[in-house]
Formats: structure tokens, C-alpha cells, sequence
């Protein structure tokens, strides 16, 4: 049985791969905020080998001090939308603050752990946007595109430790989970009558939504079964992505950009 630590887990694609550990493993599921640790309490009441904890990744790191973890998912993460001319400075701090800044911390506070221990495993969630950025999400792309990088660099870094530390990256595509809607829309609060792109509003919106409805992934399963497989399997790839189409459209993207 492993100690299985999952940041950023209040439901979405990480909910059925907790399913699929919970039986053989002790998890782990963190959220951020109090309401969130409340509904994943009444989600996981009956599951004895679920541990729920409040950890909010940018200044709780303290907690999770005297917890022995054998794989920490770092899949904790925000989105800020609008465009790079001119969406606020502070809403893209937050955004690398969030997902770049807090979970290198957590990754370099729990794998010194992992280090003297001898062995352990660090996935980390990105995103297909780091390859194939977005327009207006792009505060959120550069985030997933730092990880990735960081990944890679973490990963060559490990071969020369003496300890065995694996370290894999999941990159999923579009799924939907509400996230990405909810994405898109942040950028709506403060895109005014000031806005450089205060006329083509609704059309932006529009083809948002259009985008959405062809690209998203109903079903959870190919990026479950990618996040699963990189938590378990002895031997783990360094990558894994899914779903497929996605995938093999961000290569075209990026051969003919």
C-alpha cells in the first residue's frame, strides 16, 4: 500500500482515478478551500483508506510536513483568462503564483523526503495548452508551459541522484469537467467597454463556446487511465497524454507554426 498524496483533487478527471486507487493504496485528497473539504468529506465518507485535507498550495505547505508520501500528484491549479494586452498584471501573477511557484515548492518540500527515503514518484499535471496555446487563455498556457519545462528539466536532474525518483508528466487535452467554461468566462468580468476588444465581445464569446462544444472530451476515461497508469506502473514513461486526437493535433500545430 502506498501513500498517495493528490493536490487540486475536488473532482473532474482525477475523481475516477481515485476510484480505481483507493482499494490498495491510502490517499491523500486535498483541496483549497474549507466549502471544497466539506463536499469531499461527504464524497469519501465510506472510504476508509481516503484521508481528506484543507491544503491550500501557496501558503499551507506546512501541513503536509509529517505525512510519508510515496507519490505526490501535483495537480493543483488555477486559470486566468483575457488577453495578454491587457489582462491585469496581478491576475497573471497569481496564475504562475499558483500553478508554477506553489507547486515547485511543495515538489522540492516533499521530495527531499523522497530523496533521503531512497526512492519516489512526482507526477505532475500540465496541459496540451502548453503546446497549443489558446487565445486569451494565455496567462494559463505560459503557466502549463513552465511546468512542463520544469518537468523535463526534474526528470534529467533525477538520473543523477543516487536515490530512485521518477519523475512523469500528464498532459491532458480538453475534458469536460467545467473547468475550461469557467476559464473562458473569468476574462468577461473585467473585458468593458474599455477593452481593446469591447466590439467583437459576443463573437469571441461565441466561438468560445463553439470550440468548446467540438473539442471537449465527454468521457473521462483516456486521461483516467494516462493519470492512473503514471501513478502505478513500476516502470512509468516520462509522458503521457490523452486524448489522442488532441494530442496528435498540437504535433501538427507546432510542425507547421
Amino acid at each position: 500500500m502506498k501513500n498517495i498524496l493528490i493536490t487540486g483533487a475536488r473532482s473532474g478527471m482525477i475523481y475516477p482515478v481515485i476510484q480505481k486507487l483507493k482499494e490498495k493504496n491510502h490517499i491523500y485528497v486535498s483541496v483549497h478551500t474549507e466549502s471544497e473539504l466539506k463536499s469531499i468529506k461527504r464524497l469519501y465518507k465510506d472510504d476508509k483508506n481516503i484521508e481528506c485535507l484543507k491544503v491550500d498550495i501557496t501558503c499551507d505547505l506546512n501541513k503536509i510536513d509529517n505525512l510519508n508520501i510515496d507519490v505526490l500528484v501535483c495537480n493543483g491549479a488555477i486559470a486566468e483568462s483575457g488577453s495578454l494586452f491587457e489582462i491585469p498584471i496581478d491576475k497573471v501573477k497569481d496564475n504562475f503564483e499558483v500553478n508554477v511557484f506553489s507547486n515547485l515548492k511543495l515538489m522540492q518540500r516533499v521530495s527531499q523526503k523522497m530523496i533521503k527515503k531512497g526512492k519516489g514518484r512526482i507526477v505532475i499535471i500540465s496541459s496540451l495548452t502548453s503546446k497549443m496555446p489558446i487565445p486569451f487563455l494565455g496567462s494559463y498556457s505560459g503557466t502549463k508551459a513552465a511546468l512542463s519545462v520544469f518537468a523535463r528539466c526534474l526528470h534529467y536532474e533525477s538520473m543523477l541522484l543516487s536515490s530512485k525518483i521518477d519523475i512523469v508528466l500528464v498532459e491532458p487535452g480538453l475534458y469536460r469537467t467545467g473547468f475550461n467554461k469557467l476559464a473562458f468566462d473569468k476574462k468577461y468580468d473585467f473585458m468593458d467597454y474599455n477593452s481593446f476588444f469591447s466590439n467583437q465581445i459576443e463573437f469571441i464569446r461565441k466561438c468560445e463556446n463553439v470550440y468548446l462544444w467540438l473539442f471537449e472530451k465527454r468521457k473521462l476515461y483516456s486521461i483516467a487511465r494516462k493519470i492512473y497508469e503514471a501513478i502505478t506502473v513500476s516502470k512509468p514513461r516520462f509522458r503521457y497524454s490523452a486524448p489522442m486526437s488532441h494530442n496528435l493535433f498540437s504535433k501538427i500545430i507546432n510542425l507547421f507554426s
